[in-house]
């Protein structure tokens, strides 16, 4: 399990995704979404939770900005899922906050193999760049479902919408990456024996 290292592809009539996640890694990052926010995004979650990740996507962003970001989320929980394998020897969970000038998030993550997201950002405009301030929420609660997780993020302060985004991305970056850790027990932390 040295390096739990997964690619990626996924096409549909509405994205093209290609890429590539290393668990194990140091926030190296190559992005490209079409959409320069959720890159910023993604690239954050990446380098706070020492991930290697890769992802190009090609979507239908002459109708909106919806399949992209949502597909983007659901990929990249995905890989994860994968990468964790039976998830035998991690952490399991993980907390942390994450400021970023005036705004502060927390979040909680739980690799209980169950889906849930619990998002609440409260961001007030409309656009965070060409990306709808409704698809930020969005993107993690994909990504949570994808990867079998339990997810609780919550922007606890801030004025800046873009502020409030990148700290809740920031935050479940520090708490993902505690959960997935190796903490060398080997075994599956779950008193069912399964996650």
């Amino acid at each position: 399990m040295n390096g739990r290292r997964v690619e990626f592809a996924r096409k549909t009539f509405e994205t093209d995704i290609q890429g590539s996640l290393l668990l194990d890694g140091t926030g190296r990052t190559r992005l490209d979404t079409g959409i320069g926010f959720l890159d910023h995004l993604l690239g954050a979650l990446a380098r706070h939770g020492r991930l290697d990740l890769e992802l190009r996507c090609r979507g239908d962003l002459h109708v909106d900005d919806h399949h992209t970001a949502e597909d983007c989320g659901l990929v990249l929980g995905a890989a994860i899922d994968s990468a964790l394998g039976d998830r035998a020897g991690v952490t399991r969970f993980g907390h942390a906050y994450a400021p970023l000038d005036e705004a502060l998030a927390r979040a909680v993550i739980d690799l209980s193999g169950r889906p849930f997201a619990s998002i609440d950002l409260g961001l007030k405009g409309p656009m965070l760049g060409t990306l709808s301030a409704q698809m930020v929420p969005h993107v993690l609660s994909s990504l949570a479902t994808a990867a079998r997780m339990t997810l609780h993020v919550d922007v606890l302060r801030g004025v800046n919408d873009h502020h409030r985004a990148e700290a809740a991305f920031k935050a479940t970056a520090l708490a993902l990456r505690q959960a997935v850790a190796r903490d060398g027990g080997g075994q599956v932390p779950s008193t069912k024996g399964v996650l």
